[in-house]
Parts: C-alpha cells; sequence; structure tokens
C-alpha cells in the first residue's frame, strides 16, 4: 500500500449519482471498442503487459471497465496498491463499479489518501450503496457483487445467502462459484456424497448455461469419479467456449494420451495434437504447451510437421479468443 499525496478538496460523485451511471461508462466508437476487446483478451490470456495500451483509448473515454483493470494490471505488476493503479480505481469508483470501490478499500486510499467516497469514510458501504438496490431489484448480476462486498465488510452468512440467491436468479458466475465453494466445504451436508451431488448440480446449470470455466471444472469432478466419457465431452465444449486449460489438455491427449493420464478417451492423432499445442503457444505464449510440444516433439515426422503447422491455423481462427477467466476481484 501507499500513502496517497490527493487533495483533501477530493470530491467524489455522490451515490445517487453513481447509481444513474452505467458500470461501463458510455457507447465507445468502433475502433475504441475493438481496441479494448483487444486489451481484454491480452489480460484474460495472462498477457497483461501487453493489455494496458488497448484499454488506455477507453478508459479515456469514461469506460470504467477498462479503468478498473487498468488498476488491477498496475496493482498486479507491482503485487501491491500504486500510484497508478490508485487513480484507475478512483476513476472507476467514481463511475459506480463497485469492485473499483472495493480496491480503494483494500488500499487505505480512504484512510491513508483522504480519497474518500462523498458522506463517508467506507468503499465497503459505498459499493454495497451502489448495488444492492440493483440486487433487490432482481439483478442477478448484481447479488453476485454483493457476495463479495459482504465478505469484504465480514458479514460471511449474508454474503452466501446473496450468492445463493444469484446462483437460483441463473447467474452462470454465481453458479459456478457455488459449485467450487461448496464443494471445498460451504454449507451443512450429511456426507461427502450428498455435497459432491449438490456440487456438481450447481457446476452442471452454469457449464449449461456456456460458462467455459463451469464447463472446465465440470469435467475435472467427472474425471475424478471416473465418469470419463461424459468429462471428455465437457473438456471439448469447454475448449470450445475458450477455456485455454481445457484445450490445452485437449492438444495434450491427442499428442501423447499416456503422458496425460486418464481423461484421455480418443485416439492418438499426433497432428491433430501438436496443431492444437502450437496454435495455443502462438495466441497465449503458453508455457505448458510450449514444454509439453518441447518433450514430444520426436513423434512427429517432418511431413506431419507440415500438416500440423497448416492444421493449427484453423485453430487459431477459432472464436471465441483463449482465456484464463481469471476472476474480475481475485487476488
Amino acid at each position: 500500500m501507499i500513502k496517497a499525496t490527493m487533495n483533501k478538496g477530493y470530491k467524489a460523485l455522490t451515490l445517487a449519482t453513481l447509481l444513474l451511471l452505467p458500470i461501463s461508462g458510455w457507447a465507445l466508437d468502433a475502433e475504441t471498442q475493438a481496441a479494448k476487446d483487444e486489451g481484454l483478451r491480452l489480460y484474460n490470456a495472462h498477457l497483461r503487459s501487453q493489455a494496458s495500451p488497448y484499454l488506455e483509448p477507453a478508459a479515456e473515454a469514461g469506460d470504467a471497465e477498462a479503468m478498473y483493470y487498468l488498476g488491477e494490471i498496475h496493482r498486479l505488476r507491482h503485487m501491491g496498491m500504486t500510484r497508478e493503479a490508485l487513480e484507475w480505481y478512483q476513476r472507476a469508483g467514481e463511475r459506480g463499479d463497485p469492485y473499483a470501490m472495493l480496491r480503494l478499500d483494500e488500499g487505505g486510499a480512504c484512510q491513508l489518501g483522504d480519497v474518500c467516497p462523498e458522506g463517508g469514510d467506507d468503499w465497503r458501504e459505498a459499493a454495497l450503496e451502489a448495488t444492492l438496490p440493483l440486487a433487490e431489484e432482481g439483478d442477478a448480476a448484481a447479488m453476485g457483487v454483493l457476495f463479495d462486498i459482504y465478505s469484504a465488510l465480514e458479514q460471511p452468512q449474508v454474503a452466501d445467502d446473496w450468492l445463493e440467491r444469484a446462483g437460483e436468479a441463473g447467474d452462470a458466475e454465481s453458479q459456478y462459484w457455488l459449485g467450487i465453494l461448496i464443494g471445498d466445504g460451504l454449507g451443512d451436508y450429511p456426507d461427502e456424497v450428498q455435497r459432491k451431488e449438490v456440487a456438481e448440480a450447481w457446476l452442471r446449470r452454469a457449464a449449461e448455461q456456456g460458462h467455459a470455466p463451469a464447463m472446465n471444472r465440470l469435467a475435472a469432478l467427472l474425471s475424478q469419479q471416473e465418469r470419463h466419457d461424459e468429462a471428455w465431452d465437457w473438456r471439448v465444449k469447454a475448449s470450445e467456449g475458450g477455456h485455454q486449460g481445457s484445450r490445452i489438455n485437449l492438444g495434450w491427449c491427442y499428442l501423447n494420451p499416456e503422458e496425460r493420464g486418464d481423461i484421455c478417451v480418443k485416439g492418438q492423432d499426433v497432428v491433430k495434437g501438436w496443431a492444437i499445442l502450437h496454435a495455443v503457444s502462438e495466441e497465449t505464449d503458453n508455457r505448458t504447451a510450449q514444454n509439453v510440444m518441447g518433450r514430444n516433439r520426436e513423434l512427429l515426422t517432418a511431413e506431419q510437421y507440415k500438416e500440423a503447422e497448416a492444421l493449427s491455423e484453423e485453430w487459431l481462427d477459432k472464436e471465441p479468443p483463449l482465456s484464463e477467466f481469471p476472476p474480475r476481484f481475485g487476488y
């Protein structure tokens, strides 16, 4: 954390005004939107150092989401709050982004730098006031945000209740986290069998909505239960949804199924496997994909290399782009 030397005369927008502002700002022109989309693609592929120049035009145009992620990039790059991160979070918070407000609270912006919400000294309460009315009106995504806000306010039971309400209201991200947290011990269940069944049910609800991380997690859960054929189907769907880890597992299984183990249910196809992993490496510079190819280079003939290189272009053109799907409010 740092001590910001902001003027005490700083005035945040009133919370009433915050509620009137859309979190993402306003419509961007086509060129700025395209740059923002590329910035988010790079961020989500864990290429954060390359993302900033693409996000900055949208942020300068008033897009709160771009501002928030610029704050995240600066904070993560330096493993803590910096002046640049604080300034971007402040600007996003002014436009009603609740996660920016939570970051301002984590960084001690009010206590250490006199960057406070108007009429108070608690950014968590400001985030609550900006989000609770939306949740009470039935906004499922806002209900999910309340989980993080009430967790920050150290009210875990209220946080869990809102997460469940968000899941029941159809928010796939909340369903995904319910599946993870219940599987890890959240809630009281008579035995582990029922706990796993409930966790699987939540993951399946999210996966059936097209939530790629839930598909990947469901595949892992099914693999643990040796339901390998069903797990493979979900892993393929997750890959099609842009999940980077699932795409790597797909390529690895085709390239060398013995090395990857029981999750592989299809026969070996070294050309397809190499093509997939090569495309992942080209798109994201992923080291796991590169290491797997390096260990298995001798499996392909010179002719197969040529086939794989050509086939990799088809995988590079797939939509949506690959992502590690980092949580919006992660570490």
